[in-house]
């Protein structure tokens, strides 16, 4: 077994949708590995913690907005082998958020229609994911994935 096979990391994203269809990416800021390239926001899942409860958390730090469990739907997920570990990345949906995003981080943001997604280089682990995200939401207003009732926004 690789040493990367041994280490996997659990990290959870976000295909953030606003009210015209397009995606929320953000920018790896300098300092960072992968420094510069776009990725749906999200972040490692701690000791404890769902993906879901992940992102809420997340979302809140990193963009400053409020989501809850159940507005975030379940979309797909990367596998990835890096150099140094293994990356399990659950993609999840979510039209339903209070407040406006902002990087709090620093990091540079972008809202992207789906069939432009393949503009922004993003790491090796993101990009799989764009396929089912072009194919899910289209170009049209409809949006078949939904979420769970009693998201409350």
């Amino acid at each position: 077994m690789s040493e990367a096979a041994r280490n996997i990391l659990l990290v959870a994203a976000c295909a953030l949708i606003d009210a015209d269809g397009r995606i929320l990416l953000a920018q790896r800021p300098e300092g960072k590995s992968l420094a510069g390239l776009w990725e749906f926001p999200g972040g490692k899942v701690e000791p404890g913690e769902t993906p879901e409860e992940s992102l809420v958390r997340e979302l809140h730090e990193e963009l400053g907005i409020t989501t809850k469990v159940a507005c975030l739907a379940p979309l797909t997920f990367a596998s990835h082998t890096y150099e140094k570990f293994h990356l399990l990345m659950p993609l999840y949906v979510c039209r339903r958020y209070e407040g406006i995003p902002h990087g709090k981080e620093g990091q540079a943001l972008k809202w992207v229609k789906p069939q432009a997604l393949r503009d922004y280089p993003m790491p090796p682990a993101d990009e799989p994911l764009i396929p089912m995200l072009q194919d899910t939401l289209g170009t049209s207003d409809y949006y078949p994935v939904s979420v769970e009732f009693g998201c409350g926004y």
